[in-house]
């Protein structure tokens, strides 16, 4: 395996992009000052945002899991989520 994977890239952009803006929801929604409907907006966003990370964290997972299996060298190339 040479060099790093673009959509690997991508997808850890992604991630940190999603947990910057989950992070700022938060702060947002803690200081209360916000009324029902956009709280319950933010609220929709932020399950969103939750989901996309928690998605990725599998991802990440999987792949870890696939580098470290001793028994199944052919699975330490790199890995597209997209390929079945």
């Amino acid at each position: 395996m040479s060099g790093s994977n673009p959509a690997n890239s991508n997808q850890v952009a992604e991630f940190e992009q999603s947990l910057d803006e989950l992070e700022q929801l938060v702060t947002r929604m803690e200081q209360a000052e916000m009324g029902l409907d956009d709280s319950l907006k933010s609220f929709e966003r932020g399950v969103e945002l939750y989901r996309n990370c928690q998605s990725a964290l599998e991802q990440a997972e999987l792949r870890v899991k696939q580098l470290l299996d001793p028994t199944r060298p052919e699975l330490a190339e790199p890995f597209d989520p997209d390929t079945p």
